[in-house]
């Protein structure tokens, strides 16, 4: 199966790295959660080629080997403007307009792009364990660990593991760690530290002024307004460990977007695609495919 890295072009001119897994076919561009990179769609990418698609795998912006911004901005509205900029470069490239598939924060902005920023952005959306409203309390355990090494570092690859280990329980730890080094930075100093800018975990909970419109509205309510503006075809796929979205979200989402299919996957948690890829991989290709028969 063919795969090829190309470098695109965000909303602020910053440089966003892809792995492209198949060559023709209909593009799905695949977004990540904060603090992954691109590789946490590599399984997924790798099936969705062989089904004939065109699978466009994301380091996001302040992610992975794509550039951390000048501005510091990485707010999700950021985040959602580089997708509608990705999707006119995927589009130019292979003459269609993406399938988005989003996991956490991948899916706030593919939210955003396609709902508030520029309907028609993307062809359909999948969003994966990922609603306007998310539960508070698992929203804190998420950013608390992702802060809790983030200075300080990790002497071993192996000692990042054990850290995972401890924050995923219910995950087999894997036997090789060349995944989780592809997640990680060797700095100067000899520690390994995660393969994200530190400043991604700056407050987000601000009050942005809508420029257009001149509203002020939270975080919450902007990602509310993009749901119910949404017209493609919508999946949403849910962890059902998740700690992040219960089925009480799930249904007022379904509320919001009436027209949205919901699958869950058992024995999967917040990181989905990590911790039952084939299931969530066959969840994502049935909605697909039943697209391309319509």
């Amino acid at each position: 199966m063919s795969r090829e890295t190309v470098t695109l072009i965000g909303a602020e001119d910053n440089r966003l790295v892809a792995d492209v897994h198949g060559a023709g076919g209909q593009p799905v561009l695949l977004l990540h959660g904060g603090g992954q990179t691109r590789h946490a769609w590599e399984g997924t990418g790798e099936r969705l080629a062989a089904r004939g698609l065109s699978a466009w795998c994301l380091d996001q912006r302040g992610h992975g080997d794509s550039d951390w911004v000048d501005s510091g901005a990485y707010q999700f509205r950021d985040f959602g403007r580089d997708v509608v900029a990705v999707s006119d470069q995927i589009a130019e490239r292979s003459g269609a307009r993406p399938i988005g598939i989003g996991a956490s924060l991948g899916g706030m902005a593919s939210l955003l792009a396609e709902g508030k920023f520029r309907p028609g952005t993307l062809s359909a959306l999948v969003l994966v364990d990922v609603t306007p409203r998310m539960d508070p309390a698992g929203v804190h355990k998420v950013i608390s660990f992702m802060a809790d090494r983030a200075e300080a570092g990790f002497g071993t690859v192996e000692e990042a593991a054990d850290a995972i280990a401890r924050y995923l329980p219910h995950r087999k730890r894997p036997e090789r760690l060349d995944g989780l080094a592809k997640n990680l930075r060797l700095h100067d100093d000899g520690r390994y530290r995660w393969h994200w800018d530190p400043r991604f975990l700056g407050d987000r909970r601000g009050r942005p002024v809508d420029p257009e419109e001149g509203i002020e509205e939270s975080v919450e309510d902007e990602l509310v307004r993009a749901a119910r503006a949404l017209t493609v075809p919508v999946l949403l796929v849910r962890g059902a460990r998740s700690e992040l979205v219960t089925e009480t979200q799930v249904e007022e989402f379904l509320t919001m977007v009436p027209h949205a299919e919901y699958t869950d996957v058992a024995g999967a948690g917040h990181m989905v695609a990590g911790d039952r890829n084939d299931a969530f991989a066959g969840a994502v290709v049935t909605f697909l495919d039943r697209l391309r028969a319509a």
